[in-house]
């Protein structure tokens, strides 16, 4: 067992699927010799050899569309988008035809493809490094959505993603880089080398798609978040002192309901918690299913802690940034409801 950055776990992630599997290939920009602009792909290049690990050129709509040809053909392309704020040009892509390949085919056809992207804000990105696409993604079927928090399940989770039939849409919160991010940015960062969820096996491991993990056991109010978002969200349960449920759903798409739903129904009081902004974002559709499944055991109204609904402000970075102290206002507002 190592202890990884979520870089690392990345990395060994495609390195073990690419020694298993010769159809597995990685590309995108700059990730070839440089190693990916946050060093995810570096030294697989050289391993490999650069028909399995490539430049593409600056095409976000060309890299996806290769990597759909690629599939069709029996290939199981892992492509990188550099910012996940970079994906809109290949959103016909995949929106029309990733999605859509073994609908369309009746089966005949899939589209094994893996598009990492580093998503989120935190790091002084401004508008145009820092935002959160998810909900876009999860409007859109035949697609599956992971956003991990962790080393451990960064690696398990894109190794199930590599070896899945259809196209999975997998955003790695950039903050979480390098250390478990708990929303105060005026301290120093915490390495994963000091948490239990950086010990990361070297070998082949997978977690399922579509499972969410409860990382704090509570029976007074349930939290639901994912991403960077599960710290802050742990972080304003520790100062707070109130007994929260925190449950990181890990995969968007497909959503484990049944965990949400057991929760929910035990505490009687939600809380949801995203980056992204307010106003159509996924917390709208938890929500949603919170009331439809949950409704006669909420003893108060559901609450949301997200983003503006505004461009990403440079200037304002921790006003937009959901930090410990504003979960934890939602906290006492669920508690107080």
């Amino acid at each position: 067992m190592a202890r990884m950055t979520m870089i690392e776990a990345v990395r060994s992630a495609m390195d073990v699927s690419m020694a298993r599997d010769e159809d597995v290939v990685v590309f995108g920009e700059d990730v070839g010799y440089f190693g990916g602009v946050f060093r995810c792909t570096q030294g697989l290049q050289a391993k490999y050899g650069k028909t399995r690990c490539f430049d593409a050129p600056i095409s976000e709509s060309g890299i996806v569309g290769t990597a759909i040809g690629m599939a069709a053909y029996g290939l199981k392309p892992c492509v990188e988008i550099q910012f996940a704020d970079y994906m809109y040009p290949a959103y016909d892509q995949l929106t029309q035809e990733a999605a859509r390949i073994r609908y369309r085919s009746n089966g005949d056809f899939t589209c094994p493809i893996v598009v990492r992207m580093p998503t989120g804000g935190g790091i002084f990105g401004g508008q145009t490094h820092s935002q959160s696409p998810e909900a876009l993604f999860t409007h859109v079927c035949g697609l599956k959505v992971i956003v991990p928090s962790n080393p451990y399940d960064a690696k398990g989770l894109l190794i199930s993603a590599i070896e899945d039939p259809d196209p999975v849409m997998f955003l790695e919160p950039k903050r979480l880089y390098n250390g478990p991010f708990d929303g105060h940015h005026e301290r120093p960062v915490i390495p994963w080398s000091k948490h239990e969820l950086g010990d990361v096996p070297d070998g082949h491991y997978t977690i399922p798609i579509g499972k969410a993990e409860i990382r704090r056991q509570g029976s007074a109010v349930t939290v639901i978040t994912y991403g960077t978002m599960v710290h802050v969200a742990l972080t304003a349960a520790e100062e707070t002192g109130i007994d929260a449920e925190v449950i990181d759903l890990r995969s968007l798409l497909p959503l484990d309901l049944e965990t949400i739903v057991q929760s929910v129904t035990k505490t009687g009081r939600c809380v949801v918690v995203h980056e992204a902004t307010l106003t159509s974002g996924f917390g709208a559709e938890v929500v949603s299913l919170v009331q439809e499944h949950c409704f006669y055991h909420l003893e108060a109204p559901i609450v949301r802690v997200t983003g503006w609904d505004t461009p990403y402000p440079h200037a304002q970075e921790w006003d937009y940034f959901p930090g410990p102290a504003r979960v934890g206002r939602a906290l006492m507002e669920a508690m107080e409801g």
